[in-house]
């Protein structure tokens, strides 16, 4: 009997699940000279004002303050703002050894980002070349690759539909002909028991209640680092929360190096799917 390959997905958020904070606070807000809390602050006080979607909002700031500041927004130099993003211990080599895991196996993995975040800083990053497609919020750009409107913008109640994209095979965000389309369970590329998503709290939950609801498992990370704020839970007491709520399956640090907390829980899920595939070909 020939072994029939065992396709399994992972799904990333970005922002705080791979790299600490937001994309923008490691070098472009930096650029603007204003602090990061004036910028948010900003653009939450614009939604509010207009009713409008805040990832939208933070979009349109981000191209009003550096045409004021004279701070490049071509694609190019996203680009390069993604050369300085900071990932989380293990981030830079947790991809190999993933891949590595599996290498002598019948499973394949595919890595996918779904974020609120820039792609093209995501795409300038060190870690862009591990995954097969980013699902992230984008601008236009004119003639002159200068970023003039938003072209996709990603939010939290959004991350699930890109699950759904991966599911039957879609590597893109505008053919909504196909999202739509019935498609019979067994025949989607990706069963949904075949995805693990990763995220990193409150703004994750719709996509893993979705995930959950549908077979697969998500797991909650937390920055252990970040500081508990004032009348507010910690990171892990959100995660906690999201496990206590049924939301998510596992929480962990976000630690990616190897024998972590979360390495073992991945690596786990792994072998626990593939085990499944496997005696669900004896039935």
């Amino acid at each position: 009997m020939v072994a029939r390959q065992i396709k399994i997905a992972i799904a990333y958020d970005f922002d705080g699940t791979l790299a600490p904070g937001n994309m923008q606070e490691h070098s472009f807000i930096p650029d603007l000279g204003i602090g990061k809390t004036a910028f948010w602050e900003e653009a939450s006080r614009i939604a509010v004002e207009n009713d409008a979607d805040e990832i939208l909002t933070y979009m349109q700031l981000m191209i009003r303050k550096a045409n004021e500041k004279g701070v490049p927004v071509t694609r190019q130099a996203f680009l390069e703002h993604g050369k300085d993003m900071k990932f989380f211990p293990g981030v830079d080599t947790f991809f190999d050894r993933i891949n590595e895991f599996v290498k002598t196996t019948e499973v394949k993995i595919d890595h996918y980002i779904i974020s609120s975040g820039i792609r093209d800083i995501i795409n300038g990053s060190s870690i862009s070349r591990y995954f097969k497609y980013i699902f992230a919020s984008g601008f236009i750009f004119d003639a002159d690759d200068v970023a003039i409107w938003p072209a996709l913008a990603i939010n939290y109640t959004t991350k699930t539909q890109y699950l759904f994209r991966i599911n039957k095979g879609i590597l893109n965000s505008y053919d909504d002909s196909q999202i739509n389309k019935f498609v019979e369970y067994d025949k989607r590329p990706l069963p949904f028991p075949n995805m693990i998503y990763i995220g990193d709290g409150e703004t994750d939950v719709p996509a893993m209640k979705m995930i959950k609801y549908q077979g697969g498992t998500s797991i909650a990370v937390y920055d252990p680092a970040k500081r508990k704020k004032k009348d507010r839970p910690s990171p892990k007491q959100i995660c906690e929360k999201l496990i206590k709520d049924q939301r998510a399956d596992f929480i962990a640090p976000a630690d990616y190096r190897e024998g972590s907390k979360l390495d073992l829980i991945i690596k786990s899920l792994i072998l626990k799917i593939k085990a499944e595939q496997k005696l669900a070909e004896y039935k």
